[in-house]
């Protein structure tokens, strides 16, 4: 009697061991994307090169589906859709000249427009006349639950992950103007993603830029002058987060110029590569 595992395709046979991987992973640490298939959008989670969809709220109750896909069959799209976001200044002392001013001894949140994310994969569009502009990579905090005056003891239980992203920033415009509007938030200076991972020790992760295949930046988030949680419980003190609220943590060391065709790769440890490509408006 001949097998009847030969009578399935190397396809599906792959097919069902993905899922039975999926299905095993750990409910702790997880990848959860939000992708474009077939002009639908869809949260899912990565294993591997596949995707796998999910139904319901992933800030809520939400169940694996059966619905598999290929990773490079989808567009990853910004892993939420935050009503806030919110930026750190000054949250690595190797960004401070190696002293730390006593302001930013306080966490220093500022915000960012909606309109400055911009997806994986996304082009990061230089306006005219905003040169020079630097890279910035930064741990991404992902809100999961609605958050007010919360304890650095509890801040830990609002945070669904965290995801990559680059706090793309005009120098010129950040000295000169008063605010820090077009200089920090304009049209895809943020982007972030791949996705969001839960679940990992967001205070010891190490951070890497890299522009054009060369490492620029390296650091762990374990040298964060306002920790995860300081920094989660300090904003809501003054401002109600809400899940898929975004916080960039702020960059570590020494940043530099990008140009027109240059590509950035922020990777962080556990998560994953965000990767963007640089043009001229």
């Amino acid at each position: 009697m001949s097998n009847p595992l030969t009578t399935l395709s190397l396809c599906t046979l792959l097919a069902i061991t993905t899922m039975a991987s999926l299905y095993a992973e750990s409910e702790t640490v997880q990848k959860i994307a939000r992708f474009e298939y077939k002009g639908k959008v869809r949260y899912g989670l990565v294993k591997g090169e596949s995707i796998l969809a999910i139904e319901g709220d992933i800030f809520g109750e939400w169940k694996r589906s059966d619905y598999l896909m290929k990773l490079e069959d989808v567009k990853l799209l910004v892993p939420t859709e935050p009503k806030q976001i919110f930026a750190m200044a000054g949250n690595y002392k190797s960004h401070l000249d190696g002293e730390v001013p006593e302001q930013f001894k306080t966490p220093q949140p500022f915000l960012k427009a909606y309109s400055s994310l911009q997806r994986p994969d996304g082009e990061i569009q230089l306006p005219p006349e905003s040169a020079p502009v630097h890279y910035e990579a930064e741990m991404v905090i992902v809100i999961g639950k609605e958050a007010k005056n919360v304890s650095k003891e509890d801040a830990k239980d609002y945070i669904l992950g965290i995801t990559c992203g680059n706090d793309v920033s005009a120098r010129a415009w950040q000295k000169g103007d008063v605010q820090w509007w077009r200089a920090k938030a304009s049209d895809t200076f943020s982007p972030c993603g791949p996705w969001i991972v839960t679940g990992l020790d967001y205070d010891d992760l190490l951070m890497t830029l890299k522009l054009n295949g060369k490492v620029v930046q390296e650091e762990r988030t374990s040298l964060l002058l306002h920790d995860v949680a300081s920094t989660v419980s300090f904003i809501s003190q003054h401002t109600t987060l809400h899940p898929g609220d975004l916080i960039f943590t702020g960059t570590p060391g020494k940043t530099d110029v990008i140009k027109s065709g240059d590509v950035v790769e922020v990777e962080i440890e556990g998560v994953g590569v965000l990767r963007n490509t640089v043009v001229d408006e």
